[in-house]
């Protein structure tokens, strides 16, 4: 688990944030969140006034990451970037998740140490890992600034022939009748912009890798984008099929070879390929080695 339960026992009546900032090592505001996030418990009840001074049996939902090996692929004094596996979530959601890309970074370079970045769950690749707050908030800014440019490998469905710049604002799904995971093409939402550059097309399962570079970083936006032009990625349980079964699948009630069937992969066919930036004077074009074109097709079945 990568949340676990920290018990103390406090003699003297203490306020409950320079308890945390004390035993933790943590700013007023950290320690504030951490009674926020309702992580902090005395006597087995929920703390919840930041001014309460306790005393006795206290207990904090901390987290603790647990390695099950996976290195970074490149890294500096400063960051690091980690390919992570399809599958893996970047942090817990909740204190029922276990692994995450988390427990790999908590465990290495410690609490302070943060993704500078995102990508989905089902999505493989390169992750940036700022190992410190300081570069951490540095390498969002030229994520914010689009100052880092990222390339995704993709596999979609069908004949993608010519090179396409896809301008589509992207909306969040609010209303009853949406999946509030998924985002959709919306007039009303923020401006969205991936251009697309064919690689190869394979005839004997009528699909085509291509080069995926957001030109904006909206949630999904690949993903999205694929389906709007009508060539969905391979494998996507999300945009890939029908809004009932879409839900099935995030409700766990779809089957492994369920998904196969329907989606044509026992996972999504998208890979974060690459990260080119300049950070303190010196430029980096960081390249995963994982081989998207070969291992791509092999999970790919026929349609």
């Amino acid at each position: 688990m990568s949340y676990i339960s920290k018990k103390f026992f406090l003699v003297e009546p203490k306020f409950a944030f320079r308890f945390l900032m004390d035993e933790f090592k943590i700013t007023m505001g950290e320690a504030q969140k951490v009674i926020d996030k309702q992580r902090v418990f005395v006597e087995g009840e929920l703390l919840s006034h930041k001014g309460s001074k306790i005393v006795g049996n206290v207990s904090v939902i901390v987290f603790e990451g647990h390695s099950r090996g996976l290195i970074p692929v490149f890294e500096t004094e400063d960051f690091a970037v980690f390919e992570k596996p399809s599958g893996v979530m970047m942090h817990p959601k909740n204190r029922n998740d276990e692994y995450t890309l988390n427990d790999e970074i908590k465990s290495l370079y410690g609490d302070d140490a943060n993704c500078a970045h995102r990508i989905d769950k089902s999505t493989s690749g390169l992750v940036l890992v700022g190992k410190n707050k300081r570069s951490e908030i540095e390498l969002k800014a030229l994520f914010a600034s689009r100052s880092i440019k990222k390339k995704y490998l993709a596999l979609v469905e069908g004949k993608f022939e010519k090179e396409m710049l896809i301008v589509a604002p992207l909306k969040r799904g609010n209303s009853s009748n949406e999946i509030r995971l998924k985002v959709y093409v919306d007039e009303s939402g923020k401006i969205s912009q991936t251009r697309i550059i064919p690689l190869e097309y394979f005839e004997g399962k009528n699909v085509t890798l291509v080069e995926a570079i957001p030109l904006t970083g909206r949630q999904h936006q690949i993903r999205a984008h694929m389906f709007h032009v009508k060539h969905k990625i391979v494998g996507d349980s999300i945009y890939g099929l029908e809004e009932v079964d879409a839900m099935r699948f995030l409700d766990g009630e779809m089957g492994e070879e369920e998904r196969i069937q329907k989606t044509r992969s026992p996972r999504l066919l998208l890979h974060a390929q690459s990260l080119s930036f300049e950070y303190k004077s010196v430029s980096y074009e960081i390249e995963s080695a994982f081989e998207a074109k070969k291992e791509f097709y092999e999970f790919c079945i026929k349609g």
